[in-house]
């Protein structure tokens, strides 16, 4: 993968694997093959800065992904490459955890995830005294 400009992440029958932390750790740009794919940390990056989405009905068009990959020119595969060295660290697990590392970046979609269902849950509370009694 380290050789390679390009690497697949190909949708697997699980949520989660491993291969995208591998991707990126390589400085590969991911060539993501999946129509309802969840990325971590993907409310806070920008995926396709650095990734190329491709739906699973076009990835198996003859041709198809090999014209795709071979219209990104030098610029392009550059800006996303850099940019995926930029965002590297936060796929490295470092013990004891670093500041935006992989724990790090966990630790914060838990909290970001825990501020939404708690402001749901206040907002479900709002009128419960506006409610009629029997």
């Amino acid at each position: 993968m380290a050789s390679s400009k390009f690497c697949l992440h190909i949708a697997g029958d699980t949520p989660s694997s491993n291969r995208l932390f591998d991707i990126v750790a390589t400085h590969c740009v991911p060539v993501i093959i999946s129509d309802e794919i969840e990325l971590p940390f993907e409310d806070v990056l920008d995926y396709s800065d650095f990734c190329v989405f491709v739906h699973a009905s076009d990835a198996i068009k003859p041709g198809y992904l090999l014209k795709l990959l071979r219209g990104i020119d030098r610029d392009e595969w550059t800006k996303m490459w850099v940019r995926l060295q930029e965002i590297a660290p936060h796929f490295e697990y470092n013990y004891p955890s670093k500041p935006d590392d992989a724990v790090d970046m966990i630790w914060k979609a838990v909290r970001r995830k825990v501020s939404a269902v708690r402001l749901e849950l206040n907002r479900k509370k709002r009128y419960y005294r506006s409610q009629p009694t029997s």
